[in-house]
């Protein structure tokens, strides 16, 4: 052997040494920052949380006419606004917003009073929340999800249902389990999934909250799905893929929801309005004013001469006097004057006006006004 090609020897041995060194030290240097981090402080992977909001809002007419549905103001902001927030306070530093009808106002709102990473995803066509979903799997990856719909407020631990080891699937037990997609469960695990039962046998219902580990299998079911036109009641329901999931031997657990909210329709988004002003403190005075919580009255908000409460929501550019209200919410920029409101949603930039009566009424009498 000549002298260079000893050379080249002791270089590739060199070389190789050299690799094993630095593949040591990396081995090492991640052992140490195991040890002196605690787990919560560790570099994970992202969070996304998938929010479906295309749906027009048909019960909540004629509110949804001008505006989408996950935009009406309740306890103070809209319910897209709630939805962001927990899932920020939780962890998650990714979102998907799947949007359709009147998306671009969601749009702009997101973008407007939020930094999270968003992808914004257009479902033209109303097919179901499984088609809706599909289309935005271009968005995740193989991490787990969180599924979120967007007509719901949710009071949960999200990070209890999202440390599962298994997919999870939050469910709540409902008198008439008909309106909602159905979980089966049997030493443990969900055994079944059925939406809307004709002749449920459980009344566990679903309440819109889906946590994935598996995001791809869920892609593929999806897929088979759509590739079969496989259909529940005229559209693709995600319910029907996490079946597909389960059959291809998937594990799934229900997750207890408690605090479950619904704002789909006039009735309930009053609820929730009432539920989330709970838990909000007590307002500054006003001068003028007197109000008996809870209630929500917006820095931005010009009320005078008024009696506002309880569970009551005055948004943002709204302005109230000369009025009594009560269980009802005035939206953002919505004028109220001269005017007694009780279980009313007052919808951007409307007006009510009421007027005052003088009467004489005589003693044994009764008068009731419309």
């Amino acid at each position: 052997m000549n002298y260079t090609e000893m050379s080249r020897e002791n270089q590739g041995n060199d070389q190789g040494g050299f690799e094993k060194h630095c593949c040591l030290f990396v081995f090492q240097y991640f052992i140490i920052l195991n040890s002196i981090f605690p787990e919560n402080q560790r570099i994970k992977h992202p969070m996304r949380a998938i929010i479906p909001v295309a749906g027009v809002g048909s019960r909540l007419r004629p509110f949804t006419y001008t505006l989408p549905k996950v935009l009406l103001n309740v306890g103070g902001k809209p319910i897209i606004g709630h939805i962001l927030d927990s899932v920020i306070e939780n962890g998650f530093t990714e979102a998907t917003i799947i949007i359709g009808y009147l998306g671009e106002m969601i749009k702009e709102y997101v973008l407007k009073h939020y930094t999270i990473k968003v992808d914004f995803v257009e479902q033209e066509e109303r097919l179901g929340l499984g088609h809706a979903i599909y289309l935005s799997r271009h968005t995740f990856s193989r991490d787990p999800i969180l599924i979120i719909l967007g007509d719901t407020i949710f009071d949960v631990e999200l990070k209890k249902m999202i440390s599962s080891s298994h997919t999870a699937i939050g469910v709540k037990k409902v008198e008439d389990p008909r309106r909602f997609g159905v979980a089966e469960t049997s030493n443990g695990f969900i055994s079944r999934l059925i939406e809307k039962p004709e002749n449920p046998t459980s009344n566990l219902a679903m309440v819109g909250l889906y946590y994935i580990k598996q995001p791809q299998q869920l892609v593929e079911s999806l897929k088979e799905m759509i590739k079969s036109n496989t259909r529940t009641k005229g559209e693709f329901q995600l319910t029907d893929a996490l079946q597909i999931m389960i059959e291809h031997g998937e594990q799934m657990q229900t997750f207890d929801v408690d605090g479950w909210y619904d704002c789909g329709k006039p009735e309930t988004l009053l609820s929730t309005n009432q539920h989330i002003l709970s838990l909000l403190p007590i307002p500054a005075p006003i001068e003028g004013v007197v109000t008996l919580p809870p209630v929500f009255i917006s820095p931005e908000a010009s009320v005078r001469n008024s009696i506002i409460g309880p569970n009551t929501t005055i948004a943002e550019g709204a302005t109230v006097e000369n009025s009594v209200i009560r269980n009802s919410i005035v939206s953002e920029s919505a004028t109220v004057s001269d005017a007694l409101l009780q279980d009313s949603i007052v919808g951007n930039n409307a007006v009510v006006r009421g007027t005052y009566k003088r009467i004489n009424i005589g003693d044994s009498s009764e008068l009731e006004f419309y």
